[in-house]
């Protein structure tokens, strides 16, 4: 899907329309054109508020001084990188930024919702904040699953490694789950059963991303794959910073694609408890999870040589055999 088919975020900001058009990018497509155009406008601005969440978490800001105007946070500090600048482990003056402009978000929800119950209220100072205060009457939305995608980029300020495999999927409950729950309720299909199976199907999707990522997490001094995965299979972070895997490396992530497999087959039932274009929608996002999965193995499982990307024609054709199938 081009970006001009994305439902647009009423702004006169150029950084909004740079954050959203990063859905072109993501395994799966955000907001299919086969949708009902309201449902289409929701699903962007719920993907509008987590990347520019996950934006201001990881220093990937299109205009930061801007944004830090716009929630009222202090200018960025003097020794923080310039925009362009390479990757790396965040500074102390960074990191303190990074966690203004999240403390900023949160207060700027606190506006979503308060604009929600009441028109005369203060409204959301960025525009892709103030985009979700029309489905949050809509669809009855509480703050928490919203919350929770801030909370996960506060953990990232500080957490860079993860001991166990419990441990990275308590951090997907944070990055990942609510997008799946959002989605339930947007749709009008919340039950506890299918947040169980959606909650799998997003958990997998993190997982997936991460191993995609590996030479780029590793770059801002982030490590997904558990510690205790690492030692198993005689792995060290030398190891991940090589130009490609090697045979460790490469058996390393092809256990832990097994694992996302595994998740993706328990969540995949979800597709069948639904029907017509939410079906689809479903299935569009289960695929997707399995087409990169299948870049991975196609690339030997080596994630560090270049970053592994799911082929459309195998993620359409995926997509037709799980709404076809239902899971």
């Amino acid at each position: 899907m081009s970006a001009s088919a994305h439902p647009r975020v009423e702004s006169t900001d150029p950084s909004a329309g740079v954050t959203l058009d990063k859905a072109d990018l993501e395994n799966f497509p955000v907001a299919p054109f086969f949708l009902p155009a309201a449902w289409r406008t929701d699903l962007m601005a719920v993907y509008g508020f987590a990347r520019l969440v996950d934006d201001a978490g990881d220093g990937d800001l299109a205009d930061p001084a801007g944004t830090a105007r716009q929630l009222d946070v202090a200018a960025p500090a003097p020794g923080r990188p310039a925009a362009g600048a390479p990757a790396g482990p965040p500074g102390a003056a960074e990191t303190a930024f990074r966690l203004a402009l999240l403390d900023g978000l949160e207060r700027d929800l606190d506006r979503v919702f308060e604009a929600a119950l009441d028109p005369a209220a203060d409204r959301p100072r960025h525009p892709l904040m103030r985009a979700l205060v029309p489905l949050v009457g809509r669809h009855a939305l509480t703050p928490e699953p919203f919350r929770r995608l801030i909370e996960a980029n506060r953990v990232d300020q500080t957490t860079a490694r993860y001991p166990g495999y419990q441990d990275l999927t308590d951090y997907c409950r944070l990055s990942a789950d609510p997008v799946g729950r959002l989605v339930l309720s947007i749709a009008g299909v919340s039950t506890p059963e299918r947040i169980a199976l959606s909650d799998a199907i997003c958990t997998a999707l993190q997982i997936v991303e991460h191993l995609q990522d590996v030479a780029e997490d590793l770059a801002r001094g982030r490590i997904y794959l558990p510690a205790e995965d690492l030692a198993r299979f005689g792995v060290t972070e030398a190891d991940l910073a090589a130009p490609s895997a090697g045979p460790a490396v490469r058996e390393l992530v092809a256990f832990e694609a097994d694992r996302a497999r595994t998740l993706l087959d328990r969540g995949a039932p979800l597709v069948g408890t639904v029907r017509g274009r939410l079906r689809l929608l479903l299935a569009g996002f289960t695929a997707g999870g399995y087409a990169a999965l299948a870049a991975v193995e196609a690339a030997g499982y080596d994630v560090l040589a270049q970053q592994a990307k799911p082929d459309k024609r195998r993620l359409a054709a995926k997509a037709a055999a799980i709404f076809a199938k239902g899971r």
